[in-house]
Parts: C-alpha cells; structure tokens; sequence
C-alpha cells in the first residue's frame, strides 16, 4: 500500500504517521507539508508544498497512490465561516479532486469530527462545513470515508502544536486514559491510525465512520 498523507505536524497526523511507518503492510508513505517536520524513514518522503490548492508541480510525486490519510484542519474556534471553509473545505476537495483524477480508485480517508452535520443546515458552523465536506467526497470518491472521532488520546510520544489543547490534554489526561478505554467515549492516535490502514484494506461499515467503528477497526 503506499499512502499520501496530509497534517503530519498536527496530533492526528502524527499518530497516522506513526502507524504507517510501523505497518510493514505500508510500503511508501508521502507525507505533504508546509515546514519540514524533521522525520525520517525509509519509506517516507516529505514534500514541503505551499500551495494547498494546487498540486501540479508535485504531481508526479502522486501517482501510484494508493489511499489518502487528510488529517489536516484548524479548530473553528474565533474563525469566520469563510476562512474556515477555505481550509476545512477548499483544502479537502482540492487534495481529494487531483488525487481522484490520477486514481480514481484510490481510497479518501478524511478526518471529520464527531457531530457533523450531513445535512449541512445546522446552526453550528463547523459542523456544517465538515458535512459538506464529508458530502462532497462521497459523491466524488466511491471509496471516501468520513472518520468521525471524539476524543483523541495521545500515544506513543504524539503531541499538539496549539497551546491550549496541549495544557488540555495535560490536564485531563488521567480522565482521558480512562474515557479511551470505553469505545464509545474516546480513542488514541494509534488505534486511529490503524483503524485508517484498515479500511483501506476492507473497507469501513459506513461512509460515516463514528466513533465505536474508528474503535472496532483499530483494535481488530
């Protein structure tokens, strides 16, 4: 399997990183960002890229891909509707359109949240540009996957670049070990990213991947 993945900086992304580097299923991962992370590995190659709405000068670097793990994204919180839509929506189908067009069979794992709304009218902001997000993928990738988890255990030395969500983690962290345990509270990066690899090998029970799935799939 040889992967692309997107927001290898973010806690998400490092986690998805990790399990696919650890995969021997996973032979080549290309891992596009904006600063250079500073991993390396045998099978990884990290593309700095600016240009988050258009790939063509690194497209060669994306053919014979075959799954895209988008873990990229920006919390709503103090945005406006417009620049979060730029990034959470715009960023999401310009990645999904020229990875599609060079492989329409290739699998798009893209990482929502937990209350998304699909039916994109919803007073929550977010919640309806992720489900437009979510919605626009399916109707353009047979293989798209919406991955819908709530709380995010760090694992395995992964941690946050935003402040505030490090000091969070910190502090909640007894709790968080305990509600990662149930699988319908919360899950960790590793189980998360297993759960990516393994629907890309069999598929998920949904386009919609909630949390009890995310679980089921990363602990099989």
């Amino acid at each position: 399997m040889n992967v692309v993945l997107f927001g290898a900086s973010g806690m998400v992304g490092q986690g998805v990183l990790i399990e696919c580097l650890e995969d021997p299923g996973v032979k080549r991962v290309v891992s596009i960002v904006r600063r250079p992370t500073g991993v390396t590995h045998d099978k990884l190659t990290e593309i700095v890229h600016g240009d988050f709405l258009d790939y063509t000068a690194i497209e060669p670097s994306l053919r014979d891909i075959d799954a895209c793990f988008f873990c990229l994204g920006v919390s709503s919180i103090g945005m406006k509707e417009e620049d979060y839509r730029h990034i959470t929506y715009d960023f999401t189908m310009a990645a999904a359109r020229t990875l599609h067009r060079l492989n329409p069979k290739l699998a798009f794992i893209y990482v929502s949240g937990a209350g998304t709304d699909s039916t994109e009218q919803g007073r929550s902001m977010w919640a309806r540009v992720k489900g437009k997000t979510e919605n626009d993928l399916a109707k353009l990738c047979e293989r798209a996957y919406a991955f819908r988890p709530g709380y995010i255990h760090p694992e395995k030395g992964v941690a946050s670049r935003t402040k505030w969500i490090r000091v969070a983690v910190t502090v909640l962290r007894p709790v968080g070990f305990l509600l990662k345990q149930f699988p319908g509270a919360g899950t960790s990066t590793d189980v998360l990213g297993r759960a990516m690899i393994a629907a890309v090998r069999s598929g998920a029970p949904s386009h919609a991947v909630e949390l009890r799935e995310i679980n089921q799939l990363g602990r099989a």
